[in-house]
C-alpha cells in the first residue's frame, strides 16, 4: 500500500481538549481548529486533492455541496492560496445576500452556479458538462464535502493523530456527524488499520440512514481496492444515529439551538446549525445525559461559519 501525496495546509495535529456539560465531563478533539478560514474537517481531505490538482496541472476546480458549505468555503480559500480558480455549484436562492461560508465564497471571487434542489440531484453530470468547456480546460472535479476515495485519506491518517495524543484504551469510540460519509469513512479504514476496535457513531443529517450507510460502505471498500490495502471491514463498529435531521439539513429545531447554546456558554465551544450541533444533540441525549463522564469522543468537526448565517435562530 502507497500512501498519496498532500500539500500542507491545516493546523494540526489539532487539539484534544477535557470538556463538561450537564455534570458530565468528556473529550473534544477540536478539528474546527485546523485553520481560521479554513476552519473544519474539510481541509484535511482537500490536502490530497489540491496536491493530486496541482500534479495534473488542472487550474480551475469544481465542486459542489448547499449554499452554507463548509466544504465550498473551505475549498475556495484553499484553492485561492495555492493560486487555483473556483467554481461552485450550489443548492440554494441566487438572490440571497451573502452570509456565514457563502460571504467567505464571495470574497474569494469564486464563480458560483445556484441550482434548484430538483438541478442539484443532477450536479455531478453537470459539473462534468461543464468542466468540457474550452474556458476551464478540464477543471478538476472534487465531489461535494470532498468525499473521493483520496480525499478520505485526510480521516486515514487523522486516526494515527489521534492515537499519538491519546491512549486510545481510554476511548471506546468516536462520536461525529455525517453528511457525504467520507470523514466516518476515513476513520474507519484508519481504526482497521492500526487494528483498533472502536466504535464510530455517525450521527446523519443530510441522508436517510441506509443511504448513509451504503455511502460511508461503498466510499471505504473502493478506497481499500484502490489503494490495495490489506485489510477488509465488516462495518460492525458503524452505527448510525438516525433521526437528528428530521426538520431538514438547512433548518434546525429551537430544542437544537437551546443545546448548542447552553453547551457554549457552559463550554465556550460554539457548534453549527447544520452538522456539529445536530451531532451534539445526539451525543448530549444518548451518552451525556444523566451521566458523569462519557468514554466516546467528540469529534467536533467545524462549520463556524454557519452559525453566523443562523445568527437570528442563535439570539431569538
Amino acid at each position: 500500500m502507497k500512501e498519496p501525496k498532500k500539500v500542507n495546509l491545516a493546523n494540526i495535529p489539532t487539539p484534544i481538549v477535557k470538556s463538561h456539560f450537564n455534570g458530565c465531563s468528556f473529550l473534544v478533539k477540536r478539528d474546527d481548529y485546523t485553520g481560521v478560514e479554513y476552519s473544519g474537517n474539510k481541509i484535511r481531505k482537500l490536502e490530497y486533492l489540491l496536491f493530486d490538482t496541482k500534479k495534473k496541472k488542472s487550474k480551475y476546480i469544481f465542486t459542489s455541496g448547499g449554499d452554507q458549505s463548509n466544504h465550498a468555503r473551505a475549498t475556495c480559500i484553499a484553492a485561492s492560496s495555492l493560486g487555483l480558480k473556483t467554481k461552485l455549484f450550489l443548492w440554494g436562492n441566487p438572490n440571497q445576500k451573502g452570509d456565514g461560508n457563502l460571504f467567505l465564497d464571495k470574497l474569494t471571487g469564486a464563480e458560483i452556479s445556484f441550482m434548484s434542489i430538483k438541478e442539484y440531484k443532477n450536479v455531478n453530470e453537470i459539473m462534468l458538462e461543464e468542466s468540457k468547456k474550452k474556458k476551464y480546460k478540464e477543471a478538476y472535479i472534487i465531489p461535494s464535502g470532498g468525499s473521493s476515495t483520496l480525499g478520505i485519506w485526510g480521516y486515514i491518517n487523522f486516526v494515527k493523530e489521534l492515537s499519538a495524543q491519546i491512549n486510545m484504551k481510554k476511548i471506546k469510540g468516536i462520536f461525529l456527524t455525517a453528511g457525504t460519509g467520507g470523514t466516518a469513512a476515513g476513520i474507519l479504514i484508519g481504526l482497521k488499520l492500526l487494528g483498533l476496535n472502536k466504535k464510530v457513531f455517525a450521527t446523519n443529517v443530510v441522508y436517510g440512514k441506509d443511504e448513509s450507510i451504503e455511502k460511508i460502505v461503498d466510499l471505504s471498500n473502493q478506497c481499500i481496492k484502490d489503494f490495495k490495502m490489506k485489510i477488509k471491514l465488516g462495518f460492525k463498529n458503524l452505527e448510525i444515529l438516525d433521526g437528528y435531521s428530521e426538520e431538514g439539513y438547512k433548518n434546525i429545531t429551537p430544542e437544537k439551538i437551546n443545546v448548542i447554546k447552553n453547551y457554549f456558554k457552559e463550554s465556550g465551544i460554539l457548534l453549527d446549525p447544520t452538522y456539529t450541533g445536530k451531532a451534539f444533540f445526539a451525543y448530549n441525549e444518548l451518552l451525556l445525559s444523566g451521566r458523569k463522564k462519557s468514554d466516546i469522543l467528540f469529534l467536533h468537526t467545524g462549520g463556524l461559519f454557519g452559525a453566523f448565517a443562523k445568527r437570528k435562530n442563535y439570539l431569538d
